[in-house]
């Protein structure tokens, strides 16, 4: 049988990564690459000049990309970092003014290396990232500290478009304007041009206003331009930033609701839509209606009466269904959210269904939801165009009045006919935005609904604390130690461990058995620090796991769980899934001990098999298999294996057992399993019963000592 040697992952190398490290470490902040990157969407697994200045912002520095001339970077910049040509970067340490020559550090010695400036010169992309520490201010300020000091998550990502948002408020400004040209180019045709037979006057005018409306048509697609180009900024930033908080939150922050919590995330395309839609527009507007009926007073004094009775109605209507129709679109959003958490839940156990025969029971549930949401939504719909023919009704008989106000006035000598008609055009402007906000008020509560359901998410506790820097431990040699850690599961009254103390030296192999339930599986996901105890300290080579960055501690395990879970693509896809860069010949190694080869080369698509949606189209012990092979991938110094072959046949099970004790020689190995065979990979065993230690000692002691009857579980 041929022997298979652990490799070392040899990753891609990224200048501008090297060049974060490299500041990082000057500026005394330093980091890992895999704490600096962790969640971050690589291009090509490398940073980008826009990626280096989120990578920047968790090691607490800020940067920016500029275009700069070498000649206007001084030492006072330095360190900065230099984009040069052929996707390479290099950090810049020392400008002597003097000799005009450049001190840079070299990506691989970390060595300085000195140009002159004609040299760099020929190498300089134009562009460079200035770097510095960001300002932390510590406890002693945090009463006076100011709230407006951190953007907020949303609004902050509009103000980002301020100037945008400065050319709508401009662009709507002289829209409005333009929009008395019609109504006084009538005025002055009825009382000047038609009584005198003007007809040069009537052609200046006309030209005048022709003119008006190419800018009014020219200006009105601008802001509909400009409103898209906001929106889609924002739509990027925002949906990107609440995609990160979804991935960063703490496994206890996880929604018991997958369908649900789906839901309230799609949501955001409704406070996107209205935001950038033709809704802000509309509340743009809505102040021009003084400037309206401001001009109305002027041309028909008495006149303007009508349009103000009209929008006082129209705004108290409006007022008065805000709570009715709140209510009806909150229960809108809570029904759709429980409809899509029963769709959801179905297709994901489908095969379970069909087995139980719970179609009808299921079909119930449907239909209940579907009703409730009809019900509801129907009530929304109705209430938000009451309001809408409120607003029209309002309007119509303002024109009635308006009309009927104005003869009177004309009788009596205070009014043209001309003006009477530009009143009439000039009501019908000032009501039209009111008209449209009462009709939007359903769009603005379902956004608002929906915010308040995204801000619920934003505010999960995040697995990263950026008031919290982390002990930088990119390499562990795997001691694990408990120290008296209780925890219990969130929304559970008992704890799943109790108490628990033990200690793991590195290289140790491990076993940990108990009946189910007895706390062996969140043991690992504690290891794992996926969750923190309540009570006690978990601990990795004598640093309290919590002050670990996730990213270091996780990148340093290699973890099979009870529970496998493949994703969408093929077997070559799931394997690489956590580290895409590796080359093939690693991936056949891990795939080679793991199993996986047997089962693939025996289908004619080999790696490049579909595994379907969570691996349904793989049987159990594959599925495992794949896991394995997952796991050893980056040849790490601890591994965590939960029933790594509760799945598998015996033969299988046998050659990946004789397989893992080669590869697993001389690293910290912790196995969970029920299965006896299993045992001869560790040398000591822990046995847990009702999330309490009741034995810990070498493998032969305990296992005699249970035939025995000699240790008592429950």
């Amino acid at each position: 049988m041929t022997t298979i040697e652990p490799k070392v992952e040899q990753p891609v190398f990224d200048p501008l990564l090297t060049c974060l490290l490299q500041v990082a470490r000057i500026e005394h902040r330093p980091c890992s690459e895999a704490s600096a990157t962790a969640g971050l969407p690589l291009v090509d697994e490398r940073l980008t000049p826009e990626l280096f200045v989120r990578a920047a912002a968790r090691v607490g520095l800020k940067s920016r990309v500029v275009a700069r001339d070498l000649s206007q970077v001084g030492q006072l910049l330095c360190p900065a970092v230099l984009l040069l040509k052929d996707n390479e970067a290099r950090v810049l340490v020392e400008v002597d003014a003097a000799s005009g020559s450049f001190t840079l550090l070299d990506t691989e010695t970390d060595g300085q290396q000195r140009y002159s400036l004609e040299r760099l010169q020929e190498l300089y992309s134009g562009y460079c990232i200035l770097v510095r520490p960001a300002f932390r201010f510590d406890k002693r300020t945090e009463m006076v500290r100011p709230r407006h000091q951190q953007a907020h998550w949303f609004w902050g990502a509009l103000a980002g478009s301020w100037r945008i948002y400065r050319d709508v408020l401009l662009a709507s400004l002289l829209i409005n304007l333009f929009a008395l040209a019609n109504p006084l180019f009538v005025m002055n045709v009825y009382d000047r041009v038609v009584p005198n037979d003007a007809l040069e006057t009537l052609w200046v005018l006309a030209i005048g206003v022709l003119i008006v409306y190419g800018f009014d048509w020219l200006l009105k697609v601008l802001r509909s331009y400009f409103l898209e180009v906001a929106g889609r900024k924002s739509d990027v930033l925002l949906s990107g930033f609440i995609f990160e908080r979804v991935l960063g939150a703490r496994l206890s922050e996880k929604p018991e609701s997958v369908g649900a919590f789906a839901s309230q995330l799609r949501e955001f395309e409704t406070v996107r839509n209205f935001i950038t839609s033709s809704v802000i527009s509309a509340f743009v507007d809505l102040p021009f209606t003084l400037l309206f009926l401001v001009v109305i007073a002027w041309l028909g004094g008495a006149v303007v009466i009508a349009p103000l009775v009209a929008g006082v109605l129209i705004v108290g209507v409006a007022l008065y269904l805000q709570g009715p129709l709140r209510r009806a679109v909150e229960q809108s959003y809570q029904s759709s959210a429980q409809k899509n958490a029963t769709l959801v839940e179905t297709l994901a156990n489908l095969e379970t269904v069909k087995i139980l025969g719970a179609e009808g029971r299921l079909q119930r549930n449907w239909e209940r939801a579907v009703g409730h949401l009809a019900l509801w939504g129907q009530r929304s719909r109705m209430i938000s165009a009451s309001s809408s023919s409120v607003a029209g009704v309002a309007q119509q008989v303002c024109s009635v009045a308006v009309v009927v106000i104005g003869v009177y006035l004309i009788a009596e000598r205070e009014l043209t006919m001309g003006a009477l008609i530009a009143c009439v055009m000039l009501s019908s402007r000032a009501l039209a935005p009111l008209g449209q906000v009462a009709g939007l008020l359903l769009s603005y509560h379902q956004a608002h609904t929906a915010y308040m359901g995204l801000q619920g998410v934003v505010d999960k506790a995040q697995e990263r604390d950026e008031e919290s820097p982390f002990v930088q431990r990119p390499y562990l040699s795997g001691a694990i130690r408990f120290d008296s850690v209780s925890f219990a599961y969130p929304g559970e009254e008992a704890a799943a461990l109790k108490g628990v103390s033990f200690h793991i030296a590195p290289g140790e192999r491990v076993g940990v058995i108990g009946r189910i339930g007895s706390g062996k599986s969140t043991l690992q996901k504690l290891m794992l620090g996926l969750y923190a105890p309540q009570e006690g300290a978990v601990l990795v080579d004598g640093v309290d796991i919590k002050q670990i960055d996730p990213a270091d501690l996780r990148r340093n395990m290699g973890c099979v769980p009870q529970d496998v879970g493949l994703f969408y693509g093929s077997i070559k896809d799931n394997i690489v899934f956590g580290a895409p860069h590796v080359e093939d010949d690693e991936i056949l190694r891990a795939a080679t001990i793991a199993g996986v080869t047997d089962f693939a080369n025996a289908h004619p698509a080999g790696f490049d098999r579909s595994v379907g949606e969570r691996g349904q189209a793989l049987s159990g012990g594959q599925r495992q298999s794949v896991a394995v092979a997952r796991a050893l991938l980056n040849d790490p110094p601890l591994y965590l294996f939960d029933e790594p072959s509760s799945g598998m046949d015996n033969a299988s099970e046998m050659q990946l057992k004789e397989n893992l004790a080669r590869v697993t020689e001389g690293k910290t190995l912790v196995v969970v399993t029920h299965k006896t065979a299993l045992l001869t990979l560790v040398d000591r065993l822990l046995v847990l019963d009702r999330g309490k230690l009741v034995a810990d000692g070498p493998r032969e002691s305990v296992l005699e000592a249970l035939k025995k009857g000699q240790l008592r579980v429950a």
